[in-house]
């Protein structure tokens, strides 16, 4: 398991909750990203994502009239800076939510999404296979003609 330090995005895109939803939905489709920060008082309280603001509109409000403050959830998940990649992915499950508030000392201090978590899976097990590679080659097993990770290659597309 991995800390997710690496991956927090501490610079996060926010608007205040005086904010139209319509607002957020344009800056989430022009920076490709699927959520926002909320500011209040200059502060960020937590996050809308794009499944609040669809939940919003079907439930009838206006985007363009409706600010972010009535749609933000007082309970959004959030993780300490510390949290490793499984705590995220349960968390992310039970609560059917693609991002987390990162939160110290009770202030948002970043928001870490599922890609963050896969790239952050990813990287590690590269590192694992890459480690592997390397004590084959300098071991006993430096006869192998082929590279572990064709092994592994191969081993996935049977399981698949």
């Amino acid at each position: 398991m991995a800390s997710i330090q690496t991956r927090v995005t501490r610079t996060v895109v926010a608007l205040d909750d005086t904010a139209s939803c319509a607002e957020a939905a344009r800056l989430m489709t022009d920076r490709g990203i699927g959520s926002v920060g909320v500011r209040r008082g200059g502060a960020l309280t937590g996050l809308v994502t794009e499944r609040d603001l669809v939940a919003a509109i079907a439930r009838g409000v206006d985007p363009a009239k409706t600010p972010l403050a009535a749609v933000l959830r007082p309970d959004f998940p959030a993780v300490a800076p510390q949290a490793t990649d499984a705590e995220c992915a349960q968390l992310m499950r039970t609560r059917r939510t693609r991002h987390l508030a990162v939160r110290e000392g009770g202030v948002v201090v970043g928001v870490i999404s599922m890609l963050d978590l896969v790239d952050l899976v990813v990287e590690e097990k590269q590192s694992d296979i890459e480690q592997l590679e390397s004590y084959i080659r300098g071991g006993r097993a430096h006869q192998l003609s082929e590279p572990i990770t064709t092994m592994f290659s191969h081993a996935a597309n049977s399981v698949y």
